[in-house]
């Protein structure tokens, strides 16, 4: 039996202790330890998610020899250097999501990752959310036949504090789209169709409050497969228990109708109308996208995730904010 992979987390916020949690069903595969500026946060999280060591810094941890792969879960902005870093010292890397704020980055971390030999992925958890598996499953095998119309919604109000860091674009890499619409564009992407052009449309931004960023954007976009699609994200708009909400695929034989965050998906289409719950245990995808980190490591591939296939995400994102710079006033 393989030995339990020594992860170390780069950044001991909010995303890494989301990420820990899930872990705990994880505790034979991979043991976790925590890099932080402040020593108190990081030995906070060994305190909190026993398993591992507390380093000072990162460069403590990236240097460890006792360490096999690192989880780099910082601002978007320090990304590409930490990555760097790890790869030069022999260390896998799962790079938080958006990886990097620019194309450029991508292409010198995948010649990085090329020179190391070693595996990178990008912490796209929503790629294994058991909701997308059902329905790539349900595309392929026609339940609805050829699909003609796309229709995602992820609308919440949920602002951020004045002092996050996600209110620094400089930090973030952008507004609240592409620090956390990328995730739903990645959905949108991932189902089988690849999506050919994409033109974005950005409401004006609340001049009130304390979070002061675009919090909003509806993306149009066309498969190739010929089918439409759109997209609508917010996080200043009010929702039914704070995000329930309701996407749908048209197809000429019938109508996938879920629940955004994967609690229920209803298939009408031939025969009777199904109504499918793809899973709970793993509703986010933090164990399956794991397990793939690590089986990847023992297998010497790359995973699904990997750079390779997380570019095509902001190839996409550069033709929105390009499609909104030229058409802005």
């Amino acid at each position: 039996m393989p030995q339990p992979l020594r992860v170390a987390f780069l950044g001991c916020g909010f995303i890494t202790r989301v990420h820990s949690r899930h872990l705990t069903a994880l505790r034979r595969d991979i043991v976790c330890s925590y890099a932080s500026r402040d020593t108190a946060k990081a030995e906070a999280c060994c305190r909190q998610f026993p398993g591992g060591r507390a380093y000072a810094s990162y460069a403590a941890a990236i240097a460890a020899p006792d360490v096999d792969a690192v989880v780099v879960a910082v601002p978007p902005r320090f990304h590409l250097e930490l990555t760097l870093q790890a790869l030069a010292a022999g260390k896998h890397v799962l790079v938080e999501k958006p990886a990097f704020p620019r194309m450029a980055d991508y292409h010198t971390a995948v010649a990085a990752r090329d020179r190391a030999a070693r595996t990178v992925m990008v912490g796209e958890n929503d790629h294994y959310k058991p909701l997308v598996g059902t329905l790539r499953r349900l595309l392929a095998e026609g339940a609805i036949g050829d699909m003609v119309f796309a229709h995602f919604t992820t609308i919440a109000k949920r602002f951020k504090t004045a002092d996050d860091w996600r209110n620094d674009e400089a930090m973030a890499g952008g507004d609240a789209f592409f620090e956390e619409g990328i995730h739903w564009l990645h959905i949108a992407g991932s189902l089988g169709p690849t999506i050919r052009t994409v033109h974005g449309f950005r409401p004006a931004p609340a001049s009130t409050g304390p979070d002061r960023r675009s919090k909003s954007m509806m993306v149009a976009f066309q498969y190739d497969n010929d089918a439409a699609g759109s997209l609508y994200y917010s996080r200043e708009i009010p929702s039914l228990f704070r995000g329930l909400r309701l996407s749908k695929l048209f197809g000429r034989d019938g109508i996938i109708t879920f629940e955004s965050n994967g609690a229920f998906v209803v298939v009408r289409g031939k025969g009777m109308p199904r109504l499918l719950f793809p899973g709970f245990r793993d509703i986010r995808g933090y164990k399956a996208m794991y397990r793939d980190f690590v089986a990847s490591i023992h297998a010497g591939r790359q995973p699904e995730m990997s750079l390779d296939r997380a570019i095509d995400d902001p190839r996409l994102m550069d033709q929105i904010y390009a499609s909104i710079a030229t058409t802005s006033p």
